[in-house]
């Protein structure tokens, strides 16, 4: 018999950001990206935050955005960047790794 502490082998939960500027097509379209990612299962247990940066303009210094809309895998790090409407789903999930 082995003695010793249990260890969990939960995964991290990835936590992402999506900067937008208002509701550009663009924008619209990438958040209607995200959501199938989520529904299709690749990132269905993902935390996501929407940031309108029209609604919080000082996020985008403070965040160093400098496009939108822009996808963030912020935890676990190192921080991923996908700039763009995300409809190439393979290159998403290659850039979030």
């Amino acid at each position: 018999m082995v003695s010793g502490r249990g260890q969990s082998h939960r995964r991290k939960r990835v936590k992402l950001r999506l900067y937008i500027a208002n509701h550009t097509a663009t924008c619209l379209q990438a958040i209607a990206n995200l959501r199938a990612l989520r529904e299709r299962g690749p990132l269905s247990d993902c935390e996501v935050e929407v940031i309108d940066l029209r609604k919080e303009p000082k996020r985008a210094r403070k965040d160093q955005i400098v496009a939108v809309p822009t996808l963030v895998r912020y935890y676990p790090k190192p921080e991923k960047r996908v700039i763009g409407n995300l409809s190439a789903a393979n290159h998403v999930l290659l850039g979030l790794e």
